[in-house]
């Protein structure tokens, strides 16, 4: 099966800082194409790239973007637990210990990946953030978290090569 790869520096689009497709015309505008885009979204060692299947091989493009390829755009409430939908279309369960603030943005890291909340994702959860004027904290149930003020020390990728 041949490969076709696409460096970043040829890519013809890009991901901004608040998870939205560009190319040089602006932002994309086409749902269908947005929604594929994020789900083709996967990981190597030479970074972040969409994948996608042609007729006799494969494409990968690997594509630049401002801040991180991986962001949460939705939040579900559940028994077990409150769960993050990722810009991948990947469910996971939200970790109070791995966030982080910084830039005046909420992130989850994720071994040496860092997620971040998208203004949707914070909307869901925002009656469960509190401030006390010097730091900000979540609640989970009957448990509440300090929200760190600074990234943690990067750790080995948990994505490694492919889906997250």
């Amino acid at each position: 099966m041949k490969e076709v790869v696409i460096t970043k520096e040829e890519a013809v689009f890009r991901l901004d800082k608040n998870g939205r497709w560009h190319n040089r015309y602006g932002p994309f505008e086409h749902k269908k194409i947005i929604d594929h885009f994020h789900a083709c979204i996967r990981k190597d060692a030479e970074g972040f790239f969409l994948s996608q299947e042609l007729e006799g091989g494969r494409e990968k493009v690997y594509f630049p973007y401002e801040d991180t390829a991986l962001f949460v755009f939705d939040v579900i409430e559940e028994p077990e637990g409150i769960f993050l939908i990722l810009n991948t279309k990947k469910r996971m369960k939200l970790m109070p210990k791995k966030l982080f603030i910084e830039n005046d943005s909420l992130y989850m890291s994720f071994g040496e990946d860092r997620i971040k909340f998208a203004e949707s994702a914070l909307f869901r959860i925002s009656d469960r953030l509190v401030n006390d004027g010097d730091r900000y904290w979540i609640r989970t149930g009957s448990r509440t978290y300090k929200i760190a003020d600074k990234p943690p020390a990067p750790k080995h990728s948990v994505m490694g090569s492919g889906t997250l």
